[in-house]
This record gives structure tokens, sequence and C-alpha cells, in this order.
């Protein structure tokens, strides 16, 4: 992806579209002012019309006519000024992006405005709106003409220069959270645990920095991780712990070691405890935080990040079968905890809790995992907020930063000790999942900080966030967000600040 960064004057931007943010109430920035009077007042007189407004969501291409070097003007309303935020930015630049790609636009400009907001970040948001919003997810039709893609970013205005860096490194950041979505997307018959291994060699291949090592049933049973096993022995697909490593030349900790577990069931049909047909396609995405973490260690790695970080990403498929798992069998962790199995359909904790084990084993300081784990956190909190939970205030208030930074969304929840009872068992040290929904996402934290470990720890809840059934800014389709990719690229810039 090729990212400009000029500051030529708006009317010699070479661009298929030049777009720009719109207040309300509606208002042409005074750079805007000076393109109207170049189209002859048309932009007013769309104002004028209530045609042009500044509502968020809003679109208005005008063409230019060879009165600019751009062929279309873009007006993409942002809401109420005094609301102004990156996100605002991010979705109006998508919705930008996703208009010009019914026109077959590969050239995407945006101009940026002295508004209030910082500038590097306006340049950062409207990047990764251009690249996310331009994203299409139909790579298995055969009808039709393939999407055109962005190839270029032209982003102008007074002080562009000193956010050159800032636009370049967004770029390559949505680039790999576009990388992600195309893994979670991809259909289960495709995306086997074996072929998500084959994405982390890819990976690990576009840098020396990185290695990676897979281990299969053998080597999963014999490193003591009966949970992990238990749930993959349902399925024909074999399971594959996948271990990716990046070793910077020069971390600017030595001693700190980030470790990122994501939960990769490449397939979910519950087991056993068998879900519902209604949105059962929809769980090839219940692998959407192995896929954003592999894919964020690839984005961490392209930038150079001077931090050293050990990804681990058990993946597996939970079928129901002859051979699969049942409720009422007990299962001995990594950790050496038992575990009583209630529900089958509990099965990411039991992953995760092996996966999180073996990542404190093999010298992570600092864990943070990403799983899509359950349904009541898409509940409490809609598609737009990930729910964030964690043992250390201080590390939940590094990973609340780093969210609050990249426009992936979290939640600060609670994980007081008292709702432990739930996780009681009558016949092992604990139980997968509680007989009453309530206070799930609690719940399920606590067990999964139970095989954390010693040391700071924090967990995102990304059920309601990774796979939209419906558009929500900055996606204009439904299908996989690459949640996860943004956030992680920010803490690992602040830990290596």
């Amino acid at each position: 992806m090729q990212v400009d960064v000029v500051e030529t004057a708006p009317r010699d931007v070479e661009a298929d579209v030049l777009g720009f943010a719109v207040p309300e109430p509606t208002e042409l920035p005074a750079a805007v002012q000076q393109l109207d009077e170049l189209v002859n007042g048309r932009l007013t007189h769309l104002v004028e019309d209530g045609e042009l407004t500044g509502s968020r969501g809003a679109v208005t291409l005008v063409h230019t006519i060879g009165e600019l070097a751009a062929h279309r003007l873009a007006a993409a309303g942002v809401g109420p000024a005094a609301e102004l935020d990156a996100d605002a930015v991010r979705a109006a630049a998508a919705s930008v992006a996703a208009k010009t790609g019914l026109t077959g636009g590969r050239t995407v400009a945006w101009l940026l405005a002295d508004d209030g907001l910082p500038l590097a970040e306006e340049a950062r948001a409207a990047v990764e709106g251009i690249l996310l919003g331009r994203y299409d997810a139909g790579r298995w039709k055969t009808n039709g003409m393939p999407p055109t893609p962005v190839e270029r970013i032209v982003l102008c205005g007074r002080g562009a220069k000193a956010v050159a860096e800032e636009a370049r490194e967004a770029a390559v950041v949505a680039g790999w959270a576009n990388r992600c979505r195309d893994i979670v997307n991809a259909p289960p018959n495709e995306l086997t645990p074996v072929r998500l291994a084959g994405f982390a060699e890819e990976v690990a291949g576009g840098s020396r920095a990185l290695t990676v090592e897979t281990l299969g049933p053998g080597e999963i049973e014999a490193a003591g991780m009966g949970a992990f096993a238990a749930v993959a022995q349902g399925s024909e697909n074999e399971p594959r712990l996948i271990r990716l490593a990046y070793e910077p030349e020069r971390p600017v900790r030595a001693d700190v070691v980030l470790g990122l577990v994501g939960k990769a069931l490449t397939f979910d049909a519950g087991g056993l405890s068998l879900k519902p047909a209604d949105g059962m396609d929809e769980m090839k995405s219940d692998m959407g935080g192995g896929a954003a973490v592999l894919a964020a260690v690839g984005a961490i790695a392209e930038l150079g990040l001077p931090v050293r970080i050990l990804a681990v990403v058990p993946a597996c498929e939970n079928m129901p079968g002859g051979h699969a798992y049942r409720p009422g069998d007990i299962l001995t962790a990594a950790n050496g905890k038992t575990i009583e199995v209630t529900n089958t359909d509990a099965e990411g904790r039991l992953i995760l809790a092996d996966a999180l084990w073996y990542a404190r084993e093999e010298g992570a300081t600092h864990l943070l995992d990403l799983a899509t784990l359950t349904g009541t956190i898409v509940v409490a909190m809609g598609d737009f907020y990930a729910g964030l939970f964690g043992s250390d205030p201080d590390w939940v208030g590094e990973v609340q930063a780093a969210a609050d930074a990249s426009g992936d969304h979290a939640w600060t929840m609670p994980l007081h000790r008292s709702y432990r009872r739930f996780l009681d068992s009558e016949f092992a040290d604990v139980k997968n999942c509680p007989d009453k929904k309530r206070g799930s996402s609690i719940i399920a934290a606590l067990f999964l900080q139970e095989f954390a470990g010693e040391g700071p720890w924090a967990h995102l809840d990304i059920a309601g966030t990774a796979y939209i059934d419906r558009a929500r800014d900055p996606f204009p389709r439904m299908g996989a967000t690459g949640y996860g990719v943004r956030l992680l690229a920010a803490l690992a810039r602040r830990l290596s600040a």
C-alpha cells in the first residue's frame, strides 16, 4: 500500500476522490471553501439544498469536471462538531472509501483539517478508515467483476508532512487487520487448524526476527495439555498449538516478554452440547482471537517495534462424534488442575487454560488473551466494546489505554472473587461452566485466571466485536472486523516507548 503525505495545495492533488470531513451544523472547512470556488460554488449550492450535510455517515460526491486535479470531491459527515473524535473521522473515511469503490477508484485522498483533533490522530484514523472501509469479503464469489482495491492513499493539507510516519504505520497495521479479516471470514472447510498454522508460517516468513513452531496431537498430549486435547478429540481435523516468537535485535526491556494468547476454534459446533442451527454458520469466526494475535505479531514485526513477544494460539475444532469429550468428563490441565466438564460448548476456556499456562512456562512475563468467549458479553456490550478483565490494575490500565488509542474499544469489567464460587465442583478442582448464565463473562474470566500463573494477566472477551452480523462504523458490511490487531500494535508501541 502506497501512502503519500503531501503539502501540495488540495486543488493540485491527483486522486480519484478527494475526501474531507464536514461537521454538523453543516459548514464547509476553510480549505474546502477554496475548492468550492474552483468548482463554481457547487458545494455551497448542495449545502443550501440540504443534499450535502454533516450528518454522520452522509457522503456526497461532486464531479470536478477537470476543474481540479482530483476527479471527484467527497464531503463526508462527521456529526456534531463538539463530538468530533477519531472514531468519527475513521467512519467518515471508511464511507468515502466504500463510495469510491463503487466508481472503481484506486486512489483516495483525504484533506486533513485543523479542527481541534490532533493532526496525527486524524491522519491515523483517515488511513485506517480508508483501508478498513474498502475491504470486501466476497473473494469466493465467481460472478461479476472483483472489487478494485485501494492502491494509493494521499493525505494532504497544512502540516501533513509532520504526520507522515504515523500515517504509514497506520497503513501497515490496518493492512494486517484486513489480513486477519480474510482469515476469520474464510470458510471452515478451507481454514482448518493445520491451515491456520500455515498462515503463522507465512507471517514468520516475513521477518528474520520471527520464528514459528507448531505442536501436533501427540506433542499436545505429551505436554500434559489434557483440556486442549479433549476439546480437539471429536474432530477429524487435527489440532495445532502454534507458537510464534518475535525477538527484535534491541528490545527496550529485555526482561519483558509480552505473551499473547488467542483462542482459535476454527469451527465450533458446541461438541455434544450442540449449538442451535440458527447462527451456527458464524462459528467459523470462533478463531477471531487467534487470527488477531498472529496478524498483530506480523504488524509489530513489520514496524520493527522493540518489544519481545511470545504468541501462543491453540487451534482446533469442537465437534460432536464418537470420540468427542462428554459432559461429566474430568480433565487434567497442563498446570495439574482438574476440570469437571459440565458443558462441552464452554470449550474456549479449556483450550485457553492450557495455552495460558504454556505461555507463562515459556517465559511470558505479561499475559493478554483474546477470545470470542461468551455470548453474555455480547448482551452486555453489543458489537462495539470488548470486555476487559485482569488481575493487575496497572496491566489492565495499559491494555485499556491501548484500546482507547487504537479504536479497538474495550471496557474494563469487574473481576471480584465472590464470583469464583460458581466454579466450585463436587468432583474436581473447578468446573468449566456455571449452572446459570448470570455473570457468565466474569466467571469465564475467573476460570482463565486459574491457569494464568504468576504475573500480570488480562483477558479480552471479543465475542461481540470480532465478527459483526450487520454493518457498523467503520465497517460498511457484515463479517470479520480484525478486532485486536490495532489494539495489540498500540500495546506493543506503548511497551516499547
